[in-house]
């Protein structure tokens, strides 16, 4: 079914592959409410066969009531123009794309250059080495798609680059520190023993220390290494990366920021001395970031907060695909404030 939108123009047909895990829902979510996308598959080889509200009962009296859970395979070979994988790192690397369909990659198994990093760093050979020059990365605000195969950045990374991109023609490369904060959605909604509620309550724990598959994919788009610690918030959604810089002084780097930022209708470079806010990012797809000068060290240093589900999975994956389509890359997408 083709149907129509307000300005009578076709809109896209749509897949979401994996629709099940925390990020294919939060996908689902924003297509539903995006004015040019339609969706025709939702695939979960979990679910296969059942009505779309055993994801959320609201969606019974919902646009896509009557769509049935297809298999990942089924959706894939639906036809649509626009898939979302949203799948485990492991098995969207093992994925063939469509023809001519705009495939936006939610998971990291394309962001890599170097294929025989996914060994050391994601602990699988990765299946399709040869075809990974054939994806693009692509963080909109740095580095917008260039091609139909998008290898959309996660959290950490698009909080890491947002703060150090802008900057780092004047840092000191060797002395960057990351410190890194999540909610427990940035796990995955896979159980584990690690995120049950006596393990995570009442506590911050530092985990993959020193060993964060994320950390290449930051060297790879910055050309160095930064020292990189995540930690694990008693919180459901959002990021909070504060980095530790030398080489430049907090009012340069402010000014950088805002420079870069200034026509990014998602980044918001706040006033000297506001503080990014996390609370105020959850549920949504903006950025906050601002840079401040430790005046005991002289050392900058810069923070950034957003939603490890927004910005930095499913919203980011859609405005990565509305600029594939040439739409305005805010359709669809969770703004807020910054709207006014």
């Amino acid at each position: 079914m083709i149907r129509e939108n307000l300005h009578n123009t076709r809109m896209i047909s749509t897949a979401i592959i994996g629709t099940a895990g925390y990020t294919g829902q939060e996908t689902l979510d924003r297509v539903l409410y995006h004015p040019e996308l339609e969706l025709v598959a939702l695939g979960s080889n979990t679910f296969a066969g059942q009505p779309s509200s055993v994801l959320d009962p609201r969606l019974a009296g919902s646009a896509i009531a009557e769509l049935e859970l297809v298999t990942n395979e089924q959706a894939l070979a639906s036809g649509a123009e626009l898939i979302f994988l949203c799948m485990e790192n492991e098995r969207a690397a093992a994925v063939e794309p469509p023809e001519g369909a705009v495939v936006v990659d939610l998971s990291g198994a394309h962001r890599l250059k170097d294929a025989s990093a996914y060994e050391r760093w994601y602990g699988f050979v990765h299946p399709k080495p040869e075809a990974l020059g054939d994806w693009c990365f692509a963080l909109p605000e740095l580095a917008p798609p260039t091609g139909k195969l998008i290898a959309s950045p996660g959290c950490y990374v698009t909080a890491t680059l947002l703060s150090l991109a802008p900057l780092k023609g004047d840092l000191d490369p060797e002395t960057v520190v990351v410190d890194g904060k999540s909610g427990t959605t940035g796990a995955g909604r896979s159980p584990k023993p690690a995120l049950h509620a006596g393990a995570v309550l009442e506590t911050v724990m530092p985990y993959k220390i020193g060993v964060h598959q994320h950390v290449p994919e930051m060297a790879q788009f910055l050309g160095f290494t930064p020292t990189f610690v995540p930690h694990l918030l008693p919180i459901r959604r959002g990021i909070v990366a504060t980095s530790y810089l030398r080489g430049i002084d907090a009012a340069k780097a402010r000014t950088k920021l805002a420079s870069a930022y200034a026509s990014a209708p998602l980044v918001n470079v706040l006033p000297e001395g506001a503080v990014p806010n996390l609370r105020r990012m959850q549920e949504t797809d903006c950025v906050e970031i601002n840079a401040f000068a430790d005046t005991a060290t002289d050392a900058t240093i810069v923070v950034c907060a957003l939603d490890n589900l927004g910005k930095g999975a499913a919203g980011q994956a859609v405005q990565n695909a509305n600029l594939a389509f040439g739409l305005d890359q805010t359709a669809g997408l969770r703004i807020g404030i910054l709207s006014a």
